[in-house]
């Protein structure tokens, strides 16, 4: 069988296979902090700067997670389990969030 041949039969075959990688997870939005969040990470612990991750990571996927603070376009996500707050601001299409300000 010529090369090409067998390189076409191999694609036909490929094509007609369902994927076998899982589904990819949610897709989630680019993050930028502005200031005085950078202020704040710039004194926060190890420890501290991880559990704000934790949560930064999860508004990224789902920024509805914080509520909306009134008369304004921000959002508050207050984790009591882990102990941080995030105020921020997603865009409209919801690619970008805007970390405002951070307690950890």
């Amino acid at each position: 069988m010529p090369w090409e041949t067998a390189r076409d039969a191999h694609l036909a075959r490929l094509a007609d296979e369902q994927p076998v990688s899982p589904e990819h997870g949610p897709r989630r939005s680019r993050v930028i902090t502005v200031e005085p969040a950078l202020t704040q990470l710039s004194k926060l612990t190890a420890s501290e700067t991880h559990r704000l991750d934790r949560a930064i990571v999860a508004i990224s996927v789902n920024p509805e997670l914080g509520t909306e603070v009134p008369g304004t376009l921000l959002r508050d996500y207050v984790d009591e389990i882990d102990g941080v707050r995030v105020i921020y601001y997603v865009t409209a299409l919801g690619s970008i969030t805007i970390v405002a300000y951070v307690e950890a």
